[in-house]
């Protein structure tokens, strides 16, 4: 039933968003996580050392500093420099989630679920497939909210993008859904 939206329109729409924070105070993902250890979770976990390659399976909670990821299938390569690539899926009837702390102003979060997470520490990038749902929050408090097919954030750059299937045809494509806080209100309210 909550899906009914997404097709009442049956309009293409792709949302590519500059939302970068227009103030001193950029906020960026929380710096201190580089430096954090993985710590997982999960009813199986398969290491391959050399290759530095993670597989889980099972009820995943992964915590990286202020990252938290969820699901029930993933897979963790870390490379030569030691940045992770986290790729998290989920079942039928269960959702992967995502959510970590910002830097810069105290109590800012993203928040996102999605049929997979997938997020590389390296560049930043935070990409939701799959029924995305993707919140900025401050004191708890939902400054924006962005649905859709496909949600990339790029943290580094400060944008949003919202995307519909690859293969989709106008007819049976969801419509991208955005609902943004004025940016003056959100960084005076400290």
């Amino acid at each position: 039933m909550m899906r009914m939206h997404y097709f009442s329109n049956r309009l293409i729409f792709v949302c590519s968003l500059g939302l970068g924070i227009c103030s001193a105070d950029q906020a960026y993902a929380e710096k201190a996580d580089q430096d954090k250890p993985v710590i997982v979770q999960a009813e199986k976990v398969s290491v391959n050392d050399v290759k530095q390659i993670y597989d889980l399976n099972g009820q995943i909670l992964l915590i990286k500093g202020s990252i938290i990821v969820t699901g029930e299938d993933g897979h963790i390569q870390v490379d030569p420099q030691g940045y992770e690539f986290v790729d998290i899926k989920s079942m039928p009837d269960t959702v992967a989630t995502f959510r970590q702390r910002r830097e810069g102003i105290p109590d800012e979060f993203m928040q996102g679920l999605a049929t997979q997470v997938v997020y590389d520490s390296k560049t930043e990038l935070l990409t939701l497939t799959g029924d995305a749902h993707l919140k900025r929050l401050l004191n708890m408090q939902l400054l924006d909210q962005l649905r859709g097919w496909k949600i990339e954030y790029d943290d580094v750059k400060q944008y949003y993008r919202v995307l519909p299937p690859k293969d989709a045809k106008p007819d049976d494509l969801p419509v991208a859904r955005a609902i943004l806080s004025p940016r003056r209100k959100a960084t005076l309210e400290k």
